[in-house]
């Protein structure tokens, strides 16, 4: 029996998107045992895989320090792999790998023309560009399966496995209208939109639909969004308190909810392996071609300012300076006039319930 390991020390998104790996590998070695390596506060994302028998969490910070990295990679020779995916591809990671003892080590380049070194048996490049409408990153994910074992039929699309009591989660249950969760800040400053164009967008949606809106945030940004919260005229519809601060209780009430709106992130891929419909606000700094995944124009749709204004990404030499002087610059130009006519016909298509339809 082979016994294999992915390791992906990175965010939420990245951890789902990596358990395809898994997915994958089970198909050439049905009997195989798969364990992940990520970071805590990603595991969520992937309890109960059908595919994955044992998550390794580690803490972020700890990992860092170069002793408890020697000691963990020691940890985890001692656990005999066979195979050894390296999705993530830095350093950490790449140590672990060359202390493993796995026979087979595969793992991307950071660069096309990186020597050819130690860390892995099996050096794959990153594609050039997109093929499949799952989005270069989960395209990437299963190249790496793919040059190492061929595969027949691979899969593309990540999934989220709930138990019978998680399907039934209970806080959303009473709403008689639709729930349409709010992604209101991005994961980092550069991901999310301006605070008043994010208000214009929630009394829009609340003034035009009947719908509850859910807010969407991480534990540590209750704070601004809080500032949000308080500038919006209508907070009757906005269901601020309800909250789960672990990313399985989130993942419960996405579960819950009618369709998500958001900046791209992890939440985005969890509404997606959810089968919930979705739309995407991505931040101009973010590639599109990389993480707009299964996007249909319907189901999942998205605007990003490069489609909208592409002139803005051919400035000359003094204008582009101007611009990243000033990142915000960009993200100012995606206002909610160019975002509005999109998110209403992807609101008037999904909100089935006539009462919730524009007027």
């Amino acid at each position: 029996m082979k016994k294999i390991l992915v390791i992906q020390n990175k965010r939420i998104g990245d951890v789902l998107i990596a358990s395809l790996i898994a997915d994958n590998i089970k198909s050439i070695f049905p009997d195989a045992e798969v364990h992940f390596f990520v970071y805590d506060y990603t595991a969520g994302v992937i309890e109960n895989h059908k595919n994955i028998k044992k998550i390794v969490q580690i803490q972020e910070k700890w990992l860092k320090k170069i002793p408890n990295l020697v000691a963990t990679a020691l940890k985890l020779r001692r656990e005999r792999y066979d195979i050894i995916f390296d999705p993530y591809a830095k350093f950490q990671s790449r140590f672990i790998c060359l202390f493993s003892g796995a026979a087979t080590r595969v793992g991307f380049k950071k660069r096309p023309k990186d020597p050819l070194l130690p860390f892995y048996t099996h050096s794959v490049n990153f594609l050039e560009e997109k093929t499949q409408i799952c989005g270069k990153s989960i395209e990437d994910r299963i190249h790496l399966v793919n040059s190492a074992f061929p595969l027949e039929n691979p899969i593309y699309e990540p999934k989220i496995h709930l138990t019978p009591q998680e399907k039934s989660h209970p806080k959303l249950k009473s709403y008689q209208t639709p729930v349409v969760m709010l992604g209101v800040l991005g994961s980092t400053p550069q991901k999310s939109m301006p605070y008043d164009y994010v208000v214009e967008i929630i009394d829009y949606i609340i003034d035009k639909f009947k719908v509850k809106i859910l807010f969407n945030y991480a534990p540590h940004q209750k704070e601004e969004a809080l500032k949000i919260y308080n500038a919006c005229q209508n907070k009757s519809a906005i269901l601020f308190d309800i909250y789960e601060d672990s990313i399985r209780g989130f993942i419960q009430l996405m579960n819950q909810c009618s369709l998500l709106i958001s900046n791209e992130g992890g939440a985005v891929h969890i509404a997606k392996a959810l089968k919930k419909p979705s739309f995407t606000i991505f931040s101009p700094y973010v590639l599109k071609s990389h993480w707009a995944s299964f996007e249909d124009g319907t189901t999942h749709t998205s605007i990003h300012l490069l489609d909208e204004q592409p002139e803005l990404f051919s400035t000359n030499r003094e204008e582009r300076k101007k611009i990243e002087q000033n990142p915000r610059m960009l993200y100012e130009q995606l206002t909610p006039q160019l975002i509005l006519p999109k998110l209403t016909v992807f609101l008037n298509h999904h909100l089935t319930n006539e009462k919730a339809k524009l007027d």
